[in-house]
């Protein structure tokens, strides 16, 4: 491990991503020369220039830096990059994101939010609170943060709020005070191979917490019992059993309006501007964190009722009286379930116009039969080409395939550009775009034409 302030020079492979911009922005603001490739150009990558960190956009040593102090690269990186490959041929300490994380919280009061899906929101919604009612924290965030535009900003206070991925088990190098579980289905089985061992890795981050720590997990998960932190707190939105709960939830034109319930204390007439009855539950977890940390109740709810939510993390897009647009990261069968429960919550009378892009073949082959239950919940279906990310691929895996699977009368796959033709033509009502690839920029154009 190397001494964060000896860090003076620091090079970023795949800066483009969330959870790698975020701790670039880290280093930036900590006075070092930052620098990054990413394949793409984006509107995160251009920000980042903005903030003098210097980006290119070729895999090309020539462009790079010779002599940072250290590299990091993401997993989405290619084995075969070569600005990567010269780095670790020619001696250069190389680390992984999930190295960066762990030195940097090797000395901190750390808030881990896990999950197999939830935990941006849920951090974004903590690091929120903390931020907004004074308490003050550093937060690492894999979404961007629509009060503050950011997947970052640091405090004095030597609290971190950070996401914890459970993605080639990076988790398992953090150390949480406070660990938070949101969901432990199977996801990422290229890694794990079975249901049970996703579970089993979130039973030892659970074990990571620290002496006298706090260990909050959505009421229910499958291993719930192996969890042996002394100070274990559940959620559920309605279910009485959980230490946490709501009740008198009202929903009121898009806003939600609700008591949160515990065997100790109330807190009475919170109210959520942001869509989705599973962010409800998600700010039931950030919450339970505020109160562990003492913050009075009436910041608590000054600060969610001033949440603007995560972009695309059921982002209106658009939202007039004739015509709406939500556009959300769900690439799993269970974020796809909440997503459109959250969305018929609130347009129960609507048409609801589904448009999703599967991410990677590994899970759309894993999960196809979960994918066809929750797919065939909307009204009509859309299916993107699979996007590949950092997969090569897979013999007989595309979207016709996943559609054959889906049970419903509406439905077809169409291109990018095919899409944007009917939606032109057909103008719907309710249209959801959902996928964690490169739909987004899909969005304002759908949004401009229906506006």
């Amino acid at each position: 491990m190397i001494a964060l302030k000896e860090i003076k020079n620091i090079y970023f492979i795949g800066v483009g991503g969330i959870g790698m911009s975020a701790l670039a922005r880290y280093f930036n603001a900590k006075g070092a020369a930052v620098a990054g490739y990413d394949k793409t150009n984006t509107a995160l990558t251009r920000a980042l220039e903005a903030e003098g960190i210097t980006i290119h956009y070729e895999d090309n040593i020539a462009l790079a830096p010779k002599t940072p102090d250290v590299v990091v690269y993401t997993p989405a990186i290619p084995t075969n990059h070569k600005e990567l490959n010269y780095y670790k041929e020619h001696g250069f300490t190389v680390v992984k994101r999930s190295d960066i994380l762990q030195w940097i919280t090797a000395n901190s009061f750390n808030i881990c939010v896990a999950g197999t899906h939830g935990k941006t929101t849920v951090s974004s919604m903590i690091a929120h609170i903390l931020r907004d009612t004074g308490y003050g924290c550093n937060a690492f965030l894999g979404g961007i943060a629509a009060n503050y535009n950011s997947n970052f900003w640091s405090h004095e206070n030597n609290v971190v709020v950070v996401e914890a991925d459970e993605y080639d088990r990076s988790f398992l190098k953090l150390s949480p005070d406070i660990a938070i579980i949101t969901a432990t289905d199977p996801d990422h089985l290229d890694i794990y191979g079975t249901a049970e061992e996703v579970e089993n890795a979130f039973v030892q981050f659970s074990e990571k917490v620290k002496t006298g720590g706090c260990l909050i997990t959505k009421l229910g998960l499958h291993k719930e019992k192996a969890f042996t932190v002394p100070d274990h707190c559940t959620y559920d939105l309605t279910n009485s059993l959980a230490n946490i709960h709501t009740q008198n939830l009202v929903v009121d034109n898009g806003t939600y309006r609700f008591d949160v319930i515990n065997n100790y204390w109330a807190i009475n007439d919170v109210v959520l501007n942001m869509g989705g009855l599973h962010n409800i539950e998600n700010v039931l977890a950030a919450i339970g964190v505020a109160k562990y940390l003492k913050i009075d109740d009436a910041k608590i709810k000054s600060a969610v009722a001033s949440f603007k939510g995560v972009k695309r993390r059921f982002e209106y897009a658009l939202k007039t009286s004739t015509h709406t647009v939500i556009d959300d990261y769900a690439h799993h069968p269970e974020e796809l379930n909440a997503l459109i429960s959250g969305v018929r919550s609130l347009f129960p009378h609507t048409k609801l116009t589904l448009v999703f892009q599967p991410h990677l073949f590994s899970r759309t082959k894993d999960q196809a039969l979960g994918f066809a239950t929750s797919l065939a919940k909307a009204d009509e279906l859309v299916l993107l080409p699979i996007y590949p990310a950092r997969e090569l691929p897979m013999e007989g895996i595309h979207s016709e395939w996943l559609l054959d699977q889906v049970h419903m009368q509406h439905k077809q796959v169409l291109s990018k550009e095919n899409l944007l033709t009917y939606v032109d033509k057909h103008k719907p009502e309710l249209v959801v775009m959902a996928g964690a690839g490169d739909i987004d920029t899909l969005v304002q154009p759908i949004a401009k034409l229906l506006g």
